[in-house]
């Protein structure tokens, strides 16, 4: 995920969001765009590897800096300084090509998915300062440039176009796109949200090759839900009749996209099929090998724990295994989509040592060595810096609630370039001489600086003093571990009230997420309304139990097939020992959770020895039969595989037991865990005459990014908290 960035590196912007030392509101708390610290705009590395380009703070221009000083050093485009006849009057995005002499602009863009989206696209030339359009025939979606920067391969009526800017040529390569049936090129709705993908083109070196993923999905059932307009959009009252939405999602045990591999060769004009089994698989990652000419396909499983990675001819299409992990249980992307092809080997991430490393591999499948190891787990895998063969990585070898950048040399040695508790993220130049370095903790907003690549600090960015001080009066976060159902300890937080008392006892909220391989308990900052809750007077905790990743894949993987059994226990467990603390009134006790976090939520007020009082399940998982095939698959296999861990995780299957007060809430128009849940869920507790309380967010997604949604919301849960703890 990336943060939201407000201004460019070597410009501060301090973001204002209330008066040090007022109160801070709800708005405060939870507005998405007021309570983020101030950011910079994620550098583009250029080709030189000691500058880099970024938008500028206005929008208006693309700039390069120096990463040695982190000073502008020149304008690569101006909106206010336009040549030709194509002229723009902004900017959203761009990528660089052609060693920088090419630049690829977009702007228009509209909203597919959660990160998806159409545009216009125009490719830069920088030494004549003119702009050409890539097509008028309409909108354009995953456009990706050739290296040399004279074609922009795209997708628009899920077909393929290549726009030759040199000859003005604009020309589809497939034909058979058809809506809610044949995409080719982009991923679908599955595939952007649970592997991240949102192009599916890749250009060979020498750009005579476009490989691409083609998508059948005229199997995949039609989802439909109506559509109401909210008072957070213009006109909300133009639709008296409410609209509709319709989209290709599976769930699970349904059938899935089938997808299959393709080469289009620019000088015949032909289009081959890659020779590879994929009967009812994924693809989950394809690209070119180091040099450029051969294709490297990931082939997974429906059941997601068999990997197998193919090195493709494109020309003669022949596929070579080249690598192959299987797993008793899933197999997890953050490991094996950590993966970069270089001219001789790949390295590609693996926890099949029971952490998450890195190992590197020839072409012949021949494991080279393991770049890492130990009892710790790789979070992110940077790059190597090609003079001195060190690897650059994200660790947790500070313990899992932290996050450093190493340097790991050819004999394995791991050096942190930071030793300090907290988090650091880095974007590094290319050639890994230098790096953009984020760093902050639980109390500390985060602290932008340029490093080199021993980890000294050139020059720093932004250092969020002011933003810091508006919240000087917030609750404060603190770290402890605290047993689960089995004895074993998890990682936990607590946050109490500003104005804490140790001699009086205050209502507690448990506050989780844990869906498998995930992580709440995390020393960053990461402002959010549950601090908001905790200055209304609640002792808010959160606990990472059983399921939960950065731990040992034996931790993360023991809830397998089996969902919200071993989490359920593990939350219960946390709550009844934060419960006991003298702070604590024991009969004053609630949970809060938002789509897992709302699953676990109906998990736990449906649980026999469940202690809450009052429960809040935000866009809840009802039951897994109603969610999408690839991320519920993943971790239950599917319902006829199944059907026994179907039913003891269905929270369906645990409304009877029902005791405490519950409030469900739902977006009417979310994509990802339907309304449907929330409707059938409340719909049983009706048909059973429990009292509960329910909430429907009209025309609003998953994550209520628009509007004060989120501050709205959280005044309604501290409301409801009131009247059913105090």
């Amino acid at each position: 995920m990336s943060m939201l960035r407000n201004c460019v590196l070597g410009v501060a912007m301090a973001s204002s969001v209330a008066v040090a030392g007022a109160a801070l509101t709800a708005e405060d708390y939870c507005n998405l765009t007021l309570n983020k610290p101030a950011g910079v705009v994620t550098p583009t590395p250029l080709p030189d590897g000691v500058s880099y380009a970024a938008l500028s703070e206005n929008g208006r221009s693309i700039d390069s800096y120096s990463y040695k000083t982190g000073k502008k050093t020149g304008t690569i485009f101006s909106l206010d300084a336009q040549k030709g006849d194509v002229k723009i009057d902004r900017i959203d995005g761009f990528s660089i090509a052609a060693g920088g002499r090419k630049v690829m602009i977009w702007n228009d863009k509209t909203k597919i998915y959660r990160n998806s989206f159409t545009a216009q696209y125009y490719v830069l030339d920088t030494m004549r300062g003119t702009l050409q359009r890539v097509s008028d025939q309409g909108a354009q979606r995953g456009a990706t440039i050739s290296h040399d920067g004279r074609m922009v391969a795209y997708m628009r009526d899920n077909n393929i176009y290549i726009s030759n800017l040199d000859y003005g040529t604009d020309n589809a390569i497939t034909k058979d796109g058809k809506l809610n049936e044949i995409i080719n090129g982009i991923p679908d709705w599955a595939y952007e949200e649970e592997f991240g993908m949102l192009t599916a083109m890749r250009w060979s070196a020498d750009d005579n090759t476009l490989a691409y993923i083609r998508f059948d999905e005229s199997k995949v059932p039609v989802y439909k839900f109506d559509t109401y307009k909210s008072f957070c959009e213009e006109n909300p009252l133009s639709d008296p009749y409410p609209g509709s939405y319709s989209y290709k999602y599976p769930l699970a045990g349904y059938p899935n996209s089938t997808v299959s591999v393709h080469a289009y060769n620019l000088d015949t004009r032909s289009t081959k099929t890659m020779d590879l089994d994929l009967t009812g698989a994924y693809v989950p990652c394809m690209d070119f090998d180091g040099e450029g000419r051969n294709l490297m396909v990931m082939v997974l499983n429906r059941d997601q724990n068999d990997l197998k990675v193919y090195r493709v001819n494109p020309g003669s299409t022949v596929a070579r295994q080249v690598y192959a992990e299987r797993s008793d249980a899933w197999l997890s992307p953050s490991a094996y989509q950590m993966v970069d092809y270089g001219v001789k080997s790949f390295v590609i991430g693996s926890e099949k040592s029971g952490y998450r490393h890195l190992y590197e591999y020839d072409y012949n499948g021949n494991q080279l060595k393991a770049v890492t190891k130990g009892n710790w787990n790789v979070t992110d895998y940077y790059g190597q810096d090609p003079r001195t063969g060190i690897y650059y990585v994200q660790t947790t070898e500070l313990g899992a609630i932290n996050r450093n950048v190493a340097a790991v040399d050819r004999t394995g040695k791991v050096s942190l370039l930071n030793k300090v508790a907290g988090t650091e993220d880095a974007w590094f130049s290319e050639g890994c001489q230098y790096y953009l370095r984020s760093y902050s903790t639980a109390q500390q907003p985060p602290v932008y600086t340029i490093c080199d690549n021993k980890g000294r600090r050139l020059v720093e960015i932004e250092n969020n003093a002011e933003y810091a001080a508006n919240y000087s009066s917030a609750p404060v976060k603190e770290f402890l571990q605290v047993p689960n159902a089995e004895g074993a300890m998890m990682d936990a937080y607590v946050i109490k009230p500003s104005n804490f008392d140790a001699s009086k006892k205050y209502p507690l909220l448990m506050y989780q997420y844990n869906g498998p391989d995930s992580q709440e308990v995390r020393n960053r900052w990461r402002m959010e309304g549950i601090y908001y809750l905790a200055q209304q007077g609640y002792v808010v905790a959160c606990v990472d139990g059983r399921g939960t990743g950065n731990r040992t894949r034996e931790w993360s993987t023991c809830v397998y097939r089996r969902l919200g059994q071993y989490e359920t226990a593990d939350q219960l467990a946390g709550a009844k020992w934060f419960a006991a603390q003298s702070y604590v009134d024991p009969d004053r006790t609630a949970c809060f959770g938002w789509s897992y976090g709302g699953y676990m939520t109906l998990m736990e007020m449906g649980d026999t020895n469940s202690i809450f009082k009052a429960g809040v399940a935000m866009a809840p998982v009802a039951d897994w039969r109603w969610y999408d095939s690839i991320y519920t698959e993943r971790y239950m296999s599917t319902p006829q595989q199944n059907p026994s861990g179907y039913n003891d995780a269905s929270a369906m299957n645990r409304t009877q037991n029902l005791k405490g007060r519950l409030l469900i809430m739902s977006g009417t128009s979310d994509d990802n865990v339907h309304f449907y849940n929330t409707l059938k869920y409340s719909s049983k507790l009706f048909n059973e005459g429990t009292v509960f309380d329910m909430m429907a967010l009209t025309g609003f997604e998953h994550s209520l990014p628009l509007c004060n949604a989120r501050a709205n919301l959280f005044i309604k849960i501290a409301d409801f908290l009131d009247k059913n703890l105090r």
